[in-house]
């Protein structure tokens, strides 16, 4: 998550005024034991103390983390960062717990792709994982939603087993793109049963066909898992490369409707240009602000032309949409089917707030979720609730050992930027 699509980001949303209709907080840095109530304590320690001065003293715990590669490179201050995004994805959760927000906003989060013991895809520390954990602890059910172009793979892994958390992920896939998961048939495992619901896409998709098949599967999964809160990653690298930028926010819109309280994240993005517009387009949508296509003036202005607008047309003509009717019409075929099988909304004994929550929270007789605290033990088991952060009987990832076999948008190049 380069600084430099945030930066773009803040410039828009008040430069548009957005920023009025907002409540802002500076985000803490999340600590040690936060970040280790997901991740493995020697993963955590590790990441504390590898710098690129000293990378060659942890040579063979590189390759153990996945770190040290071109998607997960080692820089200066890299567990300050993880910190940094991760303690405000954690706020923007007790916010919302604690009823001081109904939408909670965190463009620097949303790296999905981090596992328990290890980085993936640019993402070190799973902010959404370690979110997901908090809310766990007063809603009886989260849902979770991923658009980003690449499928969520670490956030369905570690809720794999468990049926208080769905994932539902929308994401270009063929086996080999990256990561390599996220076929129609991953459906959970154990309690968590057809509690991961995937929709595989081609290349290209555009706005009416993304957004129609949004819809159907979204209304289907609200009316059967009936969560009581939903985090939204919204990763800025698809619909066609993160140009179709009215669709993305159709998304965002349609969600905001259930009324429901949710978190929205970002995530990764092609074009730091186009990431900007998208999530500036998608905070207008979540304040209810119409705002004009023309851009206002700002500091990162000269990245904007030549047209200076929101809503670039730039939609490639010669690049034509790999989904057919008919194979759309297959994969929301099958994902009713498998949400046929569950016969209720699962539930939980609810109890008083837990200790360490109740400074955070305004209304002491909140009801929070007691039945398993998932704080008590920094390295729970996949056994309670179903809860699966180490992924057994989960995904096992495909990757190929090839550089040439990885899609080449998956690395960074200026404005060519590619995932997170």
């Amino acid at each position: 998550m380069k600084p430099a699509r945030l930066a773009l980001t803040h410039n828009l949303v008040v430069n548009y005024g957005l920023h009025k209709k907002l409540d802002i907080f500076s985000p803490r840095r999340a600590t040690d034991d936060e970040i280790a109530s997901f991740h493995s304590e020697d993963y955590v320690d590790f990441l504390k103390r590898v710098t690129p001065d000293n990378v060659t003293n942890f040579t063979k715990f590189l390759t153990r983390f996945n770190v040290g590669v071109d998607d997960c490179p080692v820089f200066d201050g890299l567990y300050d960062f993880c910190r940094l995004y991760s303690g405000a994805s954690i706020e923007a959760a007790r916010k919302l717990i604690s009823t001081q927000s109904d939408i909670a906003i965190n463009w620097s989060g949303g790296l999905h792709h981090a596992k328990k013991f290890e980085a993936s895809g640019f993402c070190y520390v799973n902010d959404i994982v370690l979110a997901i954990l908090e809310m766990l602890r007063a809603y009886p059910r989260v849902l979770y939603i991923d658009i980003d172009v690449h499928h969520g793979d670490g956030v369905q892994e570690a809720f794999y087993q468990t049926d208080r958390v769905m994932t539902c992920s929308f994401h270009r896939y063929d086996g080999l793109f990256f990561p390599g998961t996220g076929g129609v048939e991953e459906i959970g495992a154990q309690n968590g049963k057809h509690y991961s619901i995937n929709v595989p896409l081609h290349e290209y998709i555009d706005d009416d066909c993304y957004i129609d098949v949004f819809k159907h599967v979204m209304k289907n999964v609200m009316e059967s898992f009936r969560p009581s809160c939903v985090v939204l990653q919204c990763g800025a690298d698809s619909l066609a490369s993160d140009r179709l930028i009215k669709g993305h926010g159709a998304c965002v819109e349609y969600m905001k409707s259930f009324k429901t309280p949710m978190l929205v994240l970002g995530g990764g993005g092609y074009t730091i240009k186009n990431v900007s517009r998208c999530w500036a387009y998608e905070t207008s949508v979540l304040v209810e602000t119409d705002i004009p296509n023309e851009l206002p003036m700002t500091d990162y202005r000269s990245h904007y032309g030549p047209d200076y607008t929101l809503h670039p047309n730039i939609t490639d003509s010669t690049l034509e949409n790999a989904n057919s009717k008919q194979y759309l019409d297959s994969v929301k075929i099958k994902i009713s089917e498998y949400l046929r099988f569950l016969s209720f909304a699962p539930g939980v004994q609810m109890q008083e707030v837990p200790p360490d929550l109740e400074g955070h929270l305004e209304n002491g007789n909140v009801e929070v979720d007691q039945t398993e605290d998932l704080h008590s033990d920094t390295r729970f088991d996949g056994a309670n609730d179903g809860l699966d952060p180490d992924g057994v009987g989960g995904l096992k990832r495909k990757r190929e050992k090839e550089s040439k076999d990885i899609d080449e948008r998956e690395f960074y190049e200026d404005d060519f930027d590619n995932d997170n």
